[in-house]
């Protein structure tokens, strides 16, 4: 039987000005090469996670992620693996290699960067640096966890809260979230959404404002566009945790209110989430990307 596809994710890492930034390479004594921070999925684990735990042991930087690039595909050992990628601000420069697959950890300026890397997809991600800005603000919206059956649940639907796998799934966005440093949480006042939140706001000791007009219940689409509109004022990311019957319409609200994105089609499962980027306020959107968790 045929083993299925390789996993990995890791990043362009880069500091100092967006006009001329340097990135971080990578230098692997067991193959000779330099190539981008990068490394394979540990099983069942969150992509995102993936990229910024390979990043941080690689060469010891903290990071919060821009917009993704392209995935690259090629053949390792006769299988095809896939390599998830996003722009890493550094948020210091102290870079330590791990000592066992990396021995050495170098900022270049682009051009130099492209020369010394080993491998064409490699190259080819720094050409893509150049297709959007570097610097980009995330408005995440997320889709609440898991929460059991809506037939089963007695009680008042707003009070219905996660189920087990629903809480799992809390603590693997806490981490998850974590990539974009959402400063501004705001949340339908039903349970399940708030407790989808709470993980990530206990960590970093952020409070979740509470929205009726973002709930099912008590849904008001005006104030829901007034709190999707102020949400692409504020200058930190932010994160907005709502229903899957209401998401679709506000990301809808977001495409109006920004030029540049397409958000048509873009339903969320239980626990997934959009991040829309964007830059100048307002004024644009950069691209609109879609997970799971």
């Amino acid at each position: 039987m045929a083993k299925g596809m390789i996993r990995a994710a890791g990043a362009v890492v880069w500091r100092g000005n967006e006009d001329d930034p340097e990135v971080a390479l990578v230098h692997r004594p067991a193959y000779d090469d330099w190539s981008l921070p990068k490394g394979k999925l540990k099983h069942g684990e969150h992509v995102i996670a993936g990229a910024l735990r390979e990043v941080r042991e690689e060469t010891g930087l903290r990071v919060v992620l821009g917009r993704a690039l392209p995935p690259v595909h090629y053949m390792r050992d006769g299988r095809l693996k896939r390599v998830d990628y996003w722009l890493a601000h550094a948020l210091d420069d102290r870079v330590a290699a791990d000592g066992d697959e990396v021995d050495e950890v170098v900022w270049l300026p682009i051009e130099e960067a492209r020369r010394r890397l080993t491998y064409v997809w490699d190259r080819g991600l720094l050409r893509a640096l150049g297709a959007a800005p570097l610097v980009t603000t995330p408005l995440i919206l997320l889709r609440h966890a898991l929460a059991g059956s809506r037939q089963e649940w007695k009680g008042d639907d707003d009070r219905r809260p996660l189920d087990e796998r629903g809480r799992a799934q809390a603590e693997v966005l806490a981490t998850v979230l974590s990539a974009y440093r959402p400063a501004v949480l705001v949340s339908s006042h039903s349970r399940r959404c708030t407790q989808t939140l709470t993980p990530y706001a206990d960590r970093h000791g952020l409070e979740v404002r509470e929205r009726t007009a973002l709930s099912e219940s008590g849904y008001d689409p005006c104030e829901a566009e007034l709190i999707v509109r102020d949400l692409l004022t504020v200058p930190e990311p932010a994160v907005l945790c709502s229903h899957g019957k209401i998401l679709p319409e506000l990301l809808g609200m977001a495409g109006e209110a920004l030029r540049g994105v397409r958000t048509a089609d873009h339903t969320l499962a239980k626990g997934g989430f959009a991040v829309l980027h964007r830059v100048g306020g307002r004024e644009r959107a950069v691209s609109l990307e879609r997970y799971a968790t």
